[in-house]
């Protein structure tokens, strides 16, 4: 093949090597071929510095001065790399940079090149300059993705430095601001990431910066998709958050923030990411729920454009994980021996009543957001509102307020629905302030309203005989009277409001002209005994201890146990039977 057409050949990067055979004037006797790019060079020249080559040259032929070509795709790094080895035979000097550094070393290594040439003045490079920095010690890790798996050793060694940068940076800032380092690890990929996770650990530490290390990597590699999860729902973007979240350390090892999660799971919903994403992203949310605000877990149930609650599902799913991670020490015997013998609560015990606590109070709040939604069904607010036990909740008021609200933006409800919506809460557990609402809410079914009434009769009833019990002096006597006229007083004006309602409702009846009747009017007698009558059965139809979808049973029983309490006891309160009474 003539000279001309072999340079006719070569890429402008592969000029300079061409221009060294031509001025030698010397034909070129070794031919390599990387790709479309064709290298015309000198067995001379590269088979004492390339062990590769001189084996593959004597392999190829037996005569020395025939003509060898070689094909070295499989090369790693490519024509741009071995450009430069051939460089270095030639004796040509060039830079050794950051970004071409590993395709250099792996490029040397795979040539069988000596460890005394190329390799070595590689190796100093990198633990002289290129490794003792944060950004280019990430520029060498980078340069290592596409040369793997050749350039395994350099990525886990490049990985090291970056994680050892990380800790100093943390320690002894160098420059402001301190969380600067942040920055820089957007440019790696999952793998990268998590190798660097791994060197992390390994160096011990500290879980809060490994834990700000994956939520800023998390956070900058899916700005795109967390800034606008409506638009990015292709194949690429869904891909990427799921190999993000899989490379996230464990709740265990990095406690990354609850708010950031929650915003990580709303997009990966949005953008329809696989179930194994949806359900690890629910599990790591779970494990720091107590640490949420509402408006966090509020996110996670809006749809992709933050407009409509759409996905219930999934926030009960969250809430119903968080339950099961605090009940199963409990259900498993997790007490101590100590504690139990004391009859006391451990340390542990007390902390998970109060995650529970705290949870219960943000999904009420997240509830009552909720049930201004319109088209919100009963079972996706039962479900949301119902996953967290009733036990946990030490007061129902902020649960009242959300049913409450839930009725009044849905006023279409029949009876039966606005009982199932009332089902999540226990109106024994509401405060007097809201027990005095409710028996006013007309947007309550009717059972709901009588049982907060009563249960203000049964707690009356109850502390009237823990102070005939406890009065024994005159001061305590004086005190209990005191107590007892006042509680007497805000019962008496609830049941004055419910009987004036009644009579009202009775009154207007009764003047409605009576049809099928050849009289025009009853005769007073009969008005009132047809009143009295009515009442009658008005309330013990109304009579909530009979146990109506769940409503009056706590009561019935509570009331049962007060009843034998007043049966081993002498004096009896009797302003109590006057209750009833109507005059």
């Amino acid at each position: 093949m003539p000279r001309c057409s072999i340079i006719s050949l070569l890429p402008l990067t592969m000029d300079r090597i061409t221009q060294w055979v031509s001025s030698q004037e010397i034909p070129a006797d070794l031919t390599i071929r990387i790709g479309d790019s064709i290298f015309p060079l000198h067995k001379a020249v590269m088979v004492p510095k390339c062990g590769y080559i001189r084996r593959a040259v004597a392999a190829a032929t037996k005569d020395p001065f025939a003509t060898v070509e070689l094909d070295l795709s499989a090369l790693p790094g490519g024509a741009d790399a071995f450009e430069k080895a051939a460089r270095y035979c030639y004796g040509t000097n060039f830079e050794i940079t950051a970004s071409n550094a590993a395709a250099l070393r792996c490029t040397a290594a795979f040539l069988g090149m000596h460890a005394d040439d190329l390799p070595r003045r590689v190796d100093d490079f990198l633990s002289q300059s290129a490794l003792r920095s944060l950004p280019t010690a990430v520029t060498v890790l980078r340069s290592c993705e596409p040369l793997l798996p050749a350039a395994d050793d350099l990525l886990r060694r490049a990985a090291d430095a970056v994680a050892l940068r990380i800790c100093n940076e943390a320690l002894f800032p160098t420059r402001s601001p301190p969380g600067w380092w942040t920055a820089e690890l957007a440019a790696l990929s999952p793998a990268s990431f998590q190798k660097v996770e791994t060197a992390l650990r390994c160096r011990h530490a500290d879980p809060h910066l490994l834990a700000t290390a994956a939520s800023a990597y998390a956070e900058l590699a899916l700005a795109e998709v967390l800034a606008d999860p409506a638009g990015a729902g292709d194949d690429d973007h869904r891909q990427k958050v799921e190999s993000v979240v899989e490379v996230l350390p464990s709740g265990a090892d990095a406690p990354i923030p609850a708010a950031f999660l929650c915003r990580l799971l709303h997009a990966a919903v949005a953008i329809e990411a696989s179930h194994k994403t949806c359900r690890d992203l629910e599990l790591r949310v779970a494990a720091v729920l107590d640490q949420a605000t509402a408006p966090d877990l509020l996110a996670v149930a809006l749809d992709a454009a933050g407009e409509r609650v759409t996905n219930t599902d999934t926030v009960r799913r969250v809430i119903a994980a968080f339950v099961e991670r605090h009940a199963a020490p409990e259900s498993g015997g997790g007490r101590s021996r100590r504690a139990s013998m004391s009859g006391g609560r451990s340390a542990s015990e007390l902390d998970a009543a109060g995650a529970m606590e705290r949870v219960a109070k943000t999904v009420d709040e997240v509830a009552a957001e909720m049930a201004t939604e319109e088209t919100l069904a009963i079972s996706r607010f039962v479900g949301v509102a119902g996953a967290v036990p009733k036990e946990a909740r030490a007061s129902h008021d902020c649960l009242y307020r959300a049913v409450d609200i839930y009725l009044k933006t849905h006023p279409e409800l029949d009876e039966i629905e606005r009982e199932k919506v009332c089902s999540v809460m226990d109106p024994l557990r509401l405060s007097y302030q809201a027990r005095l609402h409710a028996s006013q809410n007309k947007r309550l079914p009717l059972q709901a309203v009588l049982s907060a009434l009563y249960y203000d009769q049964l707690k009356l009833r109850s502390a009237a005989t823990e102070e005939e019990d406890d009065g024994s002096s005159a001061a305590g006597k004086a005190r209990a009277q005191a107590r007892a006229d006042a509680s007497l007083a805000r019962e008496n004006e609830a049941l004055r409001s419910e009987l004036a309602r009644m009579r009202a409702y009775v009154s207007g009846m009764q003047q409605q002209p009576s049809k099928g009747s050849g009289s025009s009017s009853p005769a007073p007698a009969a008005k009132k005994a047809s009143f009295l009558g009515m009442v009658s059965r008005t309330l013990s139809r109304l009579n909530p201890f009979k146990g109506h979808h769940g409503w009056g049973k706590d009561t019935a029983s509570s009331i049962a146990a007060d009843g034998r309490r007043h049966s081993n006891t002498t004096h009896v309160v009797k302003p109590k039977r006057r209750r009833f009474s109507i005059s």
